[in-house]
């Protein structure tokens, strides 16, 4: 039975992860925005200046989808690269400021939405408890 439970964890671990790209993918139509571009204009929210590389390695994406992805952001105006020696650092613009003052909230309320059948306690709990599986997949 052990197994076969732990089977049953994950296919509704991924069913659920599915489940939440598409609603995501669907909220962000709204700004014309993917799921990889909100990931990579919040990191540099946080992290501005960092390398090319160094956002590829943190968002677990190739070089070559991190340029790409750039590529658009910077060609909506989003995002500045920098030259700083043989590399750019990379920066967010005013533009790409007041789209994710726009999009954060929203964002948020979004997924505070679709926890609301857990209680705090709860969340916390599975947040505990998904920190854990994480740690054996090291």
């Amino acid at each position: 039975m052990s197994r076969h439970l732990s089977m049953l964890v994950w296919l509704r671990i991924t069913r659920l992860r599915r489940k939440h790209e598409r609603a995501a993918a669907e909220l962000l139509r709204s700004w014309d925005l993917s799921t990889a571009q909100l990931d990579t204009l919040s990191r540099l929210n946080t992290t501005e200046g960092i390398t090319q590389g160094e956002l590829a390695e943190r968002l677990l994406v190739t070089q070559g989808n991190m340029t790409q992805l750039l590529d658009k952001l910077e060609t909506r105006g989003f995002i500045t690269r920098v030259p700083d020696g043989r590399t750019n650092a990379l920066f967010l613009t005013e533009q790409g400021r007041s789209l994710l003052a726009e999009v954060i909230p929203a964002h948020e309320q979004w997924h505070s939405h679709h926890t609301s059948g857990l209680t705090n306690e709860e969340q916390r709990q599975l947040l505990r408890l998904l920190r854990k599986l994480e740690r054996t997949m090291r």
